[in-house]
């Protein structure tokens, strides 16, 4: 079983940055890949990017390529998304998510394990 906590979450201007960060315990972090997923107000949840188990593959979204990256650390059991240059569009609840496999998934069906999400609000 693993269990996702995530944090770093928060109101923020149009233009600006935040970090969020999850921490992951139980099970062997490095053989899961990992993805954030968000779902703004009346949306349903979409794929925002994924790292494989690894660290050395990523992919994001169309909608936030260029604005977002998400990168692990194993030894500290966490993976992060780094949000710049953010847009009211980006106001959502973001989920961190394990999938029990190395290689990367934009569905959120291939992931098992999900955290309760952060909420990330940008104001225009």
């Amino acid at each position: 079983q693993v269990q996702l906590v995530e944090s770093g979450g928060g109101l923020v201007q149009a233009g600006g940055s935040l970090r969020l960060s999850c921490a992951a315990s139980g099970g062997t972090f490095s053989s899961y890949a990992m993805g954030w997923f968000r779902q703004g107000p009346g949306k349903e949840r979409e794929f925002v990017a994924a790292v494989s188990g690894s660290g050395r593959n990523s992919y994001h979204a169309d909608s936030v390529k260029g604005r977002f990256t998400i990168s692990r650390d194993n030894a500290k059991n966490m993976v992060y998304l780094q949000m710049n240059s953010l847009k009211p569009e980006d106001t959502a609840v973001y989920y961190c998510a394990a999938r029990t496999a190395l290689s990367i998934a934009t569905v959120e069906d291939y992931y098992r394990y999900w955290g309760q999400g952060t909420q990330v609000t940008v104001s225009s």
